[in-house]
This record gives C-alpha cells, structure tokens and sequence, in this order.
C-alpha cells in the first residue's frame, strides 16, 4: 500500500515546470489585486472627503453594488430596526 502522507505523488518535469509557472503567475496576479485595491482605497478616501462622506460607508456602496445585496443589507437593517424598537431605543 502507497503511503499518502508525504504529500504530492512523485512530479514529473513537466508537472514542476507547470506548478512554478502557477506559482509565479498566481503570486503576480495577488500583487496587481492588492495594488489595485490600495489605489481603490486612495480613490475612495478623496472623493469620500470631498463629498463629505465616510470612506467606510462609500466602500459598503461599492461592495453592495458589486455583490447586487441591496435587498440583503435593507433585510439587515430591518432587523436591527426591529430589535432596537423592541428595547425601546428607536
């Protein structure tokens, strides 16, 4: 019986040479993702500023906008709407 547990069965030359390409282009693509987001923040951060919003709230919009969960955070909201009435704190 094979032992399992070292991991990866024994790669051939071709197998490596496609995990490194992998390796190189995924390593690649997370840093254009997180040069993206950084310049996306920068971005959002002056026009929060100048329409005198909060950044956070500007980057709910966004993120509400992308994932089409308008209907998810107003569910969300009643919620809290609910429980604080309940409390007494409307």
């Amino acid at each position: 019986m094979e032992d399992k547990s070292r991991g990866l069965k024994e790669l051939s030359a071709d197998d490596v040479k496609r995990l490194k390409e992998i390796v190189k282009e995924g390593c690649i693509v997370l840093q254009e993702c997180k040069d993206l987001m950084e310049g996306l923040n920068d971005t959002i951060k002056a026009i929060a500023e100048e329409i005198d919003v909060k950044p956070s709230q500007l980057k709910k919009a966004i993120t509400v906008a992308h994932k089409n969960t308008l209907e998810e955070e107003r569910e969300k909201f009643e919620i809290l709407e609910d429980i604080l009435a309940n409390v007494g704190l409307n």
